[in-house]
């Protein structure tokens, strides 16, 4: 069965250090016919949900605890009975959005998490959040970034629990290491790929946040 990656939209807030802002967020379906991983559920459960049919969802994997990010977990959780998985680092920022309602499971660097022929290794990328993670499939040449880095740049860092320095060694050790050609996808707007962003390091660095 063909391993695909399916894109879905949601809309909602972003709510942090005592601001709100409207945010549309990318959410990501990876699977097969059968089973099938959510990364990032977003605002929406039910049009997750929808967009998962009736496949197994075997893990909610949450790029980091942003509530837009995390916002409808929870609530597809319990309607498909997949495992929430977070950074234990992002606990906190977690517990800011759902005080009464811990993850499944915690993530840790290098490991792999497997459905529906995908295998997705979790490389732990702090700056834009301390538990922020990358999910990289080399048999995809995709890495699933959240909101690490977009095209044009790394992700924001000039909120609590963020650091520039950080995510700029984060970027530099873990994903401009990987293959040029692999795709980038982000957790809001659009994709890019590695070689694209790659040679803007130094521009990055100069440019400070």
């Amino acid at each position: 069965m063909t391993t695909r990656v399916e894109h879905l939209v949601t809309s909602g807030q972003f709510s942090l250090d005592g601001g709100t802002w409207d945010v549309d967020n990318n959410v990501w379906i990876v699977g097969d016919d059968h089973e099938a991983i959510v990364i990032d559920a977003a605002h929406d459960a039910d049009a997750i949900a929808e967009a998962v049919g009736d496949r197994r969802l075997t893990a909610i994997v949450c790029t980091h605890a942003h509530n837009d990010h995390i916002d409808a977990a929870p609530a597809l959780a319990e309607r498909t009975g997949a495992t929430i998985w977070l950074h234990r680092d992002d606990l906190p920022l977690w517990k800011q959005t759902h005080p009464d309602r811990e993850p499944d499971a915690w993530l840790v660097d290098g490991q792999v998490i497997e459905a529906g022929g995908a295998d997705l290794r979790v490389l732990h990328t702090p700056g834009h959040a301390p538990g922020a993670v990358c999910l990289y499939d080399p048999g995809l040449a995709t890495v699933f970034t959240g909101d690490t880095l977009f095209q044009g740049g790394p992700g924001a860092t000039g909120r609590s629990f963020s650091h520039f320095p950080t995510i700029i060694d984060s970027i530099r050790d873990r994903l401009l290491t990987l293959p040029p050609e692999t795709t980038v996808r982000t957790g809001h707007g659009d994709s890019t790929t590695i070689g694209a962003e790659a040679p803007h390091l130094e521009e990055w660095i100069a440019r400070g946040h």
